[in-house]
C-alpha cells in the first residue's frame, strides 16, 4: 500500500489513459495514480459506483468532459471522501436539445456499422483548429477511440444522455477544485467552466489560451503545471 496521495483520473468519451498520459508522467513518484473504468456502464452513476468500489477511503479526481460529469458524480454519491478535484473542459448541465440531436446521430452511426466515421467527425469540435494536422495528436486520439470500440461508446453515450443536472449541487462540494478550460473549447466553451467555478465554494478557474476541447493533450505543459501546483499542494511532495 503507498503512502502518496492517491490521484484517479476520470477519462472523457472515447478516451483511455492516454488522455492524461503527460500528466501522469510529470507526477510519476509523487503521487499514485489509477485511471477509472469508463467503459462498462451505461449511466455515471454506475461509473461513479464502480470508481467508489474500488477506489481508497481518501483520493483526488480529475475529470475531463465525460470525466468530469463522473468527477462530479462521483461528489454527490461520496463527497466525504474527495480530497481535491480538477475539472477539465466540462460542464455541470445537461446536454442542449442540439447536443442530444447530435449525440444521437453519431449513436445512429456506430449502430449501423460506421462507427470508425465517428472520430473524424468529432475531431473539429475536439481540438483547436490550429492542430488538426497535427498527426501525433490526432493519431493519439484515434487510437483512443478504437481502444474504447463501438459498443463502449454507445454506452458511454447512454452515460452522458442521462446524467444528473449538477448545477444544483455544485455549492454542496466543499473541496478544493480546480477548474481548467480551453479558450476554444467547442465543446464546453468557457462559461461553462464559470459557471462551475463560480458554483463551487472553494474553486480556481484557469482558462488556457490556444486550446480547444483535449487540454490535457493540447497543453499539457501548462496542465502539467497547474497539476503539480494543486495536487501537491497538501502534501509538500
Amino acid at each position: 500500500m503507498s503512502d502518496l496521495p492517491e490521484l484517479i483520473f476520470c477519462p472523457g468519451l472515447l478516451c483511455d489513459e492516454n488522455l492524461w498520459r503527460p500528466q501522469s508522467l510529470a507526477l510519476a513518484g509523487r503521487v499514485a495514480m489509477r485511471v477509472a473504468d469508463t467503459t462498462k456502464d451505461d449511466t455515471i452513476a454506475g461509473m461513479a459506483a464502480r470508481l467508489l468500489a474500488d477506489a481508497p477511503p481518501r483520493f483526488a479526481l480529475a475529470g475531463l468532459s465525460m470525466g468530469g460529469y463522473l468527477a462530479l458524480e462521483v461528489l454527490r454519491q461520496a463527497k466525504e471522501r474527495v480530497t481535491r478535484a480538477a475539472l477539465l473542459d466540462t460542464s455541470a448541465r445537461p446536454d442542449t436539445e442540439e447536443q442530444r440531436e447530435r449525440r444521437m446521430a453519431l449513436m445512429r452511426m456506430a449502430k449501423v456499422g460506421r462507427f470508425k466515421g465517428v472520430t473524424p467527425r468529432l475531431l473539429p469540435l475536439l481540438i483547436h483548429p490550429d492542430r488538426l494536422n497535427d498527426a501525433a495528436l490526432v493519431e493519439t486520439i484515434v487510437g483512443m477511440a478504437q481502444r474504447i470500440d463501438r459498443d463502449g461508446f454507445l454506452r458511454q453515450q447512454n452515460a452522458i444522455l442521462t446524467r444528473a443536472d449538477s448545477v444544483p449541487d455544485l455549492p454542496n462540494f466543499a473541496c478544493p477544485a480546480l477548474v481548467i478550460v480551453g479558450r476554444e473549447d467547442a465543446l464546453t466553451p468557457p462559461e461553462r467552466a464559470e459557471e462551475i467555478a463560480a458554483g463551487l465554494p472553494n474553486a480556481r478557474l484557469e482558462v488556457l489560451e490556444n486550446c480547444g476541447h483535449l487540454a490535457t493533450l493540447e497543453q499539457p505543459d501548462q496542465v502539467n503545471a497547474l497539476f503539480e501546483q494543486f495536487f501537491l499542494e497538501e502534501t509538500g511532495a
